[in-house]
């Protein structure tokens, strides 16, 4: 899951680095994330069924290794066009991550397991934000942008050749059925990543950006940022998840996440007047925002039809790389033009509409459930 999103990180912890060495505007950056989640979303139903029909090992060790030419293309970057055809290709990993960890979790532990286990699976993605924002920000300081990318790709490449020793053998390839559309739970939770996808985007790609134009940080620090929220995002998505595992419980938390991820979009908006709030921001979006996806997992996971968690799993992330495609370039208009205030509050409203989609869920799930 580290490996999966590393380059959305990547991309926002070395922004400063890269925007400033390639001349290349913010807006172009949010486009790369763009393009990056838009191949991702396109390709999660793909994904899915590809999962549920060969099995998780083959699908965890493909993951790892595309993702390792991706980064490494990234790392040779020398125009816009090489740029978004490397993070392109870097949205096929993401199409298979949830999916595929999903059904390892399904067959390898008990109902009464599945959410602890699905937060800290989950929270290898901040994992990915934390190695992104601390030790690789620091390595790009003394040897350049690229050779920290050129690193996570070496680690991409150790981690599948440990996949394929370390991880239970798939069973014979089959036939599944196919769903294209998501009904149901699915349908509600798909739309509530999307909500939840813009914002986080947006805040993943420009909080360090942030920092350095308007909060006066140095490029380092900016991307310590990346990483504090990282660290937050693991504690949240592990204790979060762990709530979730009983399941009268998960339906009512995606709602009660989502507004206090309306809170840490203020803090942000809040910290161009006090600055040091840009960093209780930070945190506060890791404890609510990102932990909710974390829960949306768990409650697939919790509800999904026997033979179908691969494609149901896709099908919500689908729509929370959806999200992650529309967020950033929307806030990249009006980064472009100095105004982070609205910036943020946009992402405020993002994370509103999300909080509304789960409570509307929430209160028709407890009627149907009566």
């Amino acid at each position: 899951m580290a490996f999966s999103m590393l380059q959305l990180f990547l991309l926002g912890a070395l922004g400063p680095r890269i925007v400033d060495d390639l001349g290349i505007s913010p807006t172009v950056l949010g486009l790369t994330t763009t393009v990056g989640f838009g191949a991702a979303a396109v390709l999660s139903p793909f994904g899915g069924r590809l999962v549920d029909r060969v099995g998780p090992r083959r699908c965890l060790v493909a993951l790892l290794l595309i993702s390792a030419v991706a980064l490494a293309l990234i790392g040779s970057a020398s125009g816009v066009g090489i740029l978004l055809a490397s993070v392109a290709l870097g949205g096929l990993p993401q199409a298979l991550a949830n999916p595929a960890t999903n059904r390892a979790i399904l067959a390898s532990f008990a109902p009464d397991q599945r959410g602890p286990v699905t937060g800290m699976k989950q929270s290898g993605v901040q994992l990915g934000a934390f190695m992104a924002g601390l030790p690789l920000a620091a390595l790009a300081g003394g040897a350049g942008w690229r050779v920290a990318i050129w690193t996570a790709a070496g680690a991409s490449v150790i981690a599948a050749y440990w996949a394929a020793r370390a991880l239970p053998a798939d069973p014979p390839a089959k036939a599944v059925a196919t769903a294209w559309v998501p009904r149901g739970s699915t349908a509600w939770l798909a739309v509530f990543s999307l909500f939840l996808g813009c914002g986080i985007a947006s805040v993943n790609t420009y909080v360090a950006l942030y920092g350095t134009q308007r909060l006066g940080l140095g490029p380092t620090s900016a991307g310590a940022l990346v990483a504090v929220l990282g660290v937050a995002g693991i504690a949240g998505r592990v204790g979060w998840a762990k709530i979730a595992g009983h399941p009268g419980r998960a339906v009512r938390l995606p709602g009660l996440l989502a507004a206090g991820a309306v809170g840490a979009a203020l803090l942000l908006a809040a910290a161009a007047c006090v600055h040091p709030l840009v960093w209780l921001g930070a945190v506060t979006v890791g404890v609510f925002a990102v932990a909710a996806n974390a829960v949306s997992m768990v409650l697939v996971m919790q509800r999904a039809a026997p033979g179908r968690a691969g494609q149901d799993s896709a099908l919500v992330s689908a729509g929370f790389f959806a999200g992650f495609a529309l967020g950033p370039p929307l806030f990249g208009l009006l980064a472009a033009g100095g105004h982070y205030a609205g910036g943020w509050l946009l992402v405020a409203g993002e994370f509103a509409g999300a909080c509304v989609v789960a409570v509307i869920w929430a209160v028709r799930d407890r009627t149907a459930m009566a």
